[in-house]
């Protein structure tokens, strides 16, 4: 493995732990990331010479903590913060220190911060994924699907009001958990869904994102084991991941879920998924995770695609549309009602929702498939044109540009 793809691989896999640990240890955000990219700069002229350390993210943390310390030394507005880190306490990074067992801990204590209520909610979300999921500003704009310049503002008012608001970096006490708990779920499933389907770069699946957000998320069942909703997400989760090595095939290639191998599905993680659905149903609470985890479920449950139930999924995405106003519902939705009723009304559905997701990418996909069905070729070929320009994984946009090449095959 070459010195510039461990520090890439190191990067998404430390990038929410020593965030985490920084922030906690700086109390403040800027600085954290400052220091961070001070250290991946030092990690790639270093690492060419003295090799690849035992233990890459902990190299990174302590090198990042004298690159804050340094930044402090040369700033005289903030001189007092300099007493946070003692220099000589921190290990030289040829001493190659464990990462501390409290590291992961400290990735939830930076959500709750980040998902303080004195935020707007779509802030709460868009900093977290940005500094503790490590996705990149475009990939956090295109998941709010703003613009990059609008993405970069709100990160930084964000990141300025928890600085001069003193938002305290903690867990909060039990009776103040459920103000933060709408953001900190869509959070864990935003993360979760970028490492599902990587909305940039070479790796179509980000397997640490997903482990992640799985391992927040159970952290917060333990927190709160009498929330239906959490017990919910945490079964979409488990569910999804469940047909995550049967996605892609030797070739790097997609696999759509009515052609997925189902023996490579794995069978723990459904049953485990299935079995932590019935605990939230039991619950007597529902909410949206849950209803999208039946619909998970009743696909993991199916032997085959054909004998999905699809009239049943048509109707829990009707439940789940009543609940919350989404475009990925809402296409979703379409695609379902397709599946049970025919390709026709599932495109009025799309129709009634064109305007608001033009640069949704899944809608078109949805969009090309069902005018296909319907036998409206050429509109089908423009819409699978559209969904390529807008997406940005390259193994979805390898698989589109086969869909739409044998579909002009089949017109000549």
């Amino acid at each position: 493995m070459s010195v510039t793809t461990q520090i890439e691989k190191t990067f998404r896999e430390e990038h929410g732990r020593v965030m985490a640990a920084l922030i906690s240890k700086l109390g403040d955000f800027e600085l954290a990331e400052d220091a961070l990219q001070d250290a991946l700069v030092n990690a790639l002229e270093h690492w060419q010479v003295d090799g690849i350390p035992r233990n890459p993210g902990a190299w990174l943390l302590t090198v990042a903590k004298r690159r804050a310390v340094d930044r402090l030394r040369h700033s005289a507005t903030v001189e007092p913060n300099v007493r946070l880190l003692d220099p000589e306490s921190i290990p030289a990074p040829q001493e190659e220190p464990e990462m501390d067992d409290s590291i992961p801990d400290e990735r939830l204590e930076l959500m709750f911060t980040c998902c303080h209520p004195a935020l707007a909610v779509e802030a709460q979300v868009a900093l977290t994924l940005h500094t503790l999921g490590g996705l990149s500003t475009p990939e956090v704009a295109r998941a709010f699907l703003v613009s990059e310049p609008t993405m970069a503002q709100r990160l930084a008012r964000a990141r300025k009001k928890i600085r001069d608001a003193g938002i305290p970096y903690r867990v909060p006490p039990a009776d103040l958990l459920p103000e933060r708990l709408d953001a900190l779920l869509a959070v864990i499933y935003l993360i979760f869904n970028e490492g599902y389907v990587a909305t940039s770069g070479d790796e179509p699946i980000r397997r640490e994102l997903c482990e992640e957000a799985i391992r927040l998320c159970r952290v917060l069942v333990a927190l709160m084991p009498s929330n239906a909703e959490t017990r919910g997400l945490l079964a979409l989760m488990l569910l999804h991941d469940s047909r995550r090595a049967a996605r892609l095939d030797e070739a790097g290639q997609l696999i759509l879920l009515d052609e997925q191998d189902r023996a490579r599905w794995d069978k723990g993680k459904i049953h485990e998924g299935i079995g932590v659905l019935d605990e939230a149903l039991a619950l007597n609470d529902p909410g949206p995770y849950q209803v999208q985890a039946a619909i998970s479920a009743l696909h993991a449950e199916a032997p085959t695609a054909e004998t999905t139930d699809w009239q049943q999924i048509a109707a829990l995405y009707r439940t789940l549309a009543r609940m919350t106003l989404s475009l990925v519902i809402e296409v979703n939705r379409a695609v379902a009602v397709a599946m049970a009723e025919g390709p026709l009304e599932g495109l009025k559905i799309l129709d009634f929702i064109e305007e608001r997701a033009e640069e949704y990418y899944p809608f078109h996909v949805a969009r090309a498939n069902l005018l296909q069905r319907s036998n409206q070729l050429e509109a089908a070929a423009d819409a699978y044109g559209r969904a390529i320009a807008l997406c940005g994984n390259p193994a979805e946009r390898t698989h589109l540009q086969r869909r739409l090449n044998k579909l002009i095959d089949s017109v000549k």
